[in-house]
């Protein structure tokens, strides 16, 4: 396997004598006499393993002793107002101007709510946050970016409704605030923000001149080997011809993984999805079998490497004291994809480039 997935990587043909291969007897695990004959001349190299491995605890890799991440809080970024208050006191100015703006009576239901979620957002560290979105949904709409009314569980905050990052009213479509934030939630709330999809870089431009280039990145996203992808990578490094591989790759749902298709596993479901014409051909034909059992390997690994189409990351320092960085293109992306970079404590943010919205 490990053959194949290197000619995959290299664009190269298993029969191809100038191919880069690891073909070396040495690949393998060795044991203590090995190890100890190797370095004979060195002993103290084979000590010094021990020694070190005694010294390194979890929290040199920021994990704790179950293997998480440990969550920086100090890596959240901070909203500064110009006024010189407090970023609890400047949303607590902003929601107040926009509930009287939103509302032309506000009821006594309309206050109640108000109240619990702004207590539950000032009391969870989240005043932040809610006045990062605020500030470049607010900078989008200044310069005519059109921007959306808001998706999914955010809708529910009558606080975010109020300062304008949504406009959907909750309480008209009795929508759960605790869906988006509650007491019990470890990890950020996430609004989902959906911008027009030709100016959405004019919006991260302008969050990385405010909190600043070294603070601000793309995150990565991981492309993994689907059934058909994988048979038509195997079929090439075995050289077998492409109308071969058709006569498999347009019986497939492109849904179903290999083996499923195959009838070795059932869906989460329970259901058997499995085509018997492929079944048929894994049973009659041995090239194509090898093929197929090779995909069934290669399937899901690691593909390729690409930007994530939404996600961005704000940093309350430089980024790359934090994570590893690559050039991706003309853009930085972080080497941590978006769940590991939410977990370490940085700030992920959803920009949702939306063709209808342009």
């Amino acid at each position: 396997m490990q053959d194949v997935v290197m000619c995959i990587s290299m664009k190269t043909t298993i029969d191809d004598p100038t191919r880069l291969k690891m073909d070396s007897d040495q690949s393998y695990l060795k044991s203590p006499e090995e190890m100890k004959e190797l370095f004979a001349h060195i002993p103290e190299a084979i000590e010094n393993t021990v020694k070190i491995a005694e010294k390194v605890t979890e929290e040199v890799f920021n994990l704790t002793p179950k293997g998480d991440p440990i969550r920086d809080d100090s890596l959240i970024p901070k909203y500064t107002p110009d006024d010189g208050s407090t970023s609890k006191e400047y949303l607590r100015k902003l929601a107040e101007e926009g509930l009287k703006k939103k509302y032309d009576v506000i009821t006594p239901e309309i206050r109640e709510r108000f109240e619990y979620e702004f207590d539950v957002i000032s009391s969870m560290g989240f005043c932040d946050y809610y006045l990062i979105v605020w500030d470049f949904i607010n900078y989008a709409r200044s310069v005519d970016i059109p921007v959306g009314a808001g998706r999914g569980s955010g809708v529910s905050s009558i606080i975010a409704y109020s300062i304008g990052i949504t406009d959907v009213e909750p309480l008209k479509y009795q929508l759960i605030f605790e869906r988006f934030l509650n007491r019990e939630r470890v990890s950020m709330p996430d609004f989902d923000v959906d911008i027009s999809d030709a100016r959405r870089g004019e919006v991260v431009e302008y969050v990385r001149k405010k909190y600043g280039s070294d603070r601000v990145a793309q995150i990565v996203t991981f492309g993994t080997m689907a059934a058909k992808g994988a048979i038509r990578d195997v079929a090439r490094v075995y050289n077998e011809p492409y109308s071969n591989v058709l006569k498999i790759t347009k019986l497939m749902d492109g849904k179903s993984t290999l083996k499923q298709t195959l009838g070795l596993e059932l869906t989460k479901d329970k259901e058997d999805v499995s085509v018997p014409e492929i079944v048929e051909i894994y049973n009659t034909d041995e090239r194509l079998k090898k093929i197929l059992d090779m995909a069934i390997k290669v399937e899901g690994l690691p593909r390729n490497t690409s930007m994530h189409a939404a996600g961005v990351v704000i940093c309350e320092k430089p980024i790359m004291e934090n994570v590893p960085l690559q050039r991706n293109d003309e853009d930085i992306t972080t080497q941590f994809d978006m769940i590991e970079v939410e977990a370490l404590g940085m700030l992920k943010m959803d920009f949702l480039g939306l063709r209808t919205l342009t």
